[in-house]
């Protein structure tokens, strides 16, 4: 656990993560923020509810990339609440294109820094099948949290971005065997998701834990796991061996669920 400068809480929750639906919330002093809103309205509301919170008191949405594993409570929330969105241009025009529906854009261009209320986004392109994606990392006066959820590779920059992270949501999508052994997925589809622009399997994050771990780097969320070909314990293990491998002992693992919140995590 961390603890800010003067002792002031600041709250991160992971509402869920899975291949079909991905939202975190954080809240500081002065701001309260989704980081993507892929479950539907009422369950992003219903997520909010089981912390004691509401998407009324929301400040914004920060929006990775326009997969609807990531946008589809938009809608509800912006539309009809008048939530800014804070997205690059090119994730703007996609949302359009999906929902046609007006909603209150806060433009960034990738690679720049901007702040919401107390909190500083620093963006960073990802290498991923959409138009602008992104990955983020979060400064706050109790520590910063780096987001990584969509990305079929981790490059130079993506890995010196998100090195200054206490807290990370890393993408362990699928377990290679079961990916390949899965019946369900025509080949097509497995060349996507194993594609430098597709996702991470267990052992891809695992490298990437092992070539950022540092002192600083406390905790890490395993998220963005394939109901078909994946299974937490495995994701779990595959990125824990390799922690106990560098000796990292102070470093925390825990695999992300798509259908309830993690326990809030208090910096």
């Amino acid at each position: 656990m961390l603890f800010s400068v003067g002792g002031v809480s600041v709250q991160f929750t992971i509402l869920g993560s899975g291949s079909s639906g991905n939202c975190a919330y954080l809240e500081t002093d002065q701001t309260r923020v989704l980081i993507d809103a892929g479950f539907s309205g009422r369950q992003i509301r219903q997520r909010l509810a089981q912390i004691g919170r509401t998407p009324e008191t929301l400040t914004g949405i920060l929006i990775t990339h326009e997969h609807t594993d990531h946008t589809q409570g938009l809608t509800v929330l912006c539309a009809k609440l008048q939530i800014p969105i804070y997205c690059n241009r090119l994730t703007k025009d996609a949302i359009d294109a999906q929902f046609q529906t007006p909603m209150d854009y806060r433009i960034f261009t990738t690679g720049t820094s901007f702040d919401v209320g107390d909190i500083v986004v620093d963006t960073f392109s990802v290498p991923h099948d959409a138009n602008d994606p992104v990955g983020f990392l979060l400064r706050t006066t109790a520590g910063n949290i780096g987001f990584l959820t969509d990305l079929g590779h981790a490059t130079k920059l993506v890995l010196e971005r998100v090195r200054a992270a206490h807290v990370l949501l890393l993408e362990a999508n699928h377990d290679l065997k079961l990916l390949q052994d899965d019946t369900k997925r025509p080949w097509s589809v497995k060349q996507r998701i194993l594609s430098r622009h597709g996702h991470l399997s267990n052992d891809s994050a695992a490298e990437v834990v092992e070539q950022i771990v540092s002192p600083e780097l406390r905790r890490v969320y395993l998220g963005h796991l394939s109901r078909d070909c994946n299974r937490p314990e495995l994701a779990h293990r595959v990125v824990s061996e390799r922690v106990r491998l560098v000796g990292a002992t102070h470093l925390h693992v825990e695999s992300t669920s798509q259908d309830a919140p993690c326990a809030t995590l208090a910096l």
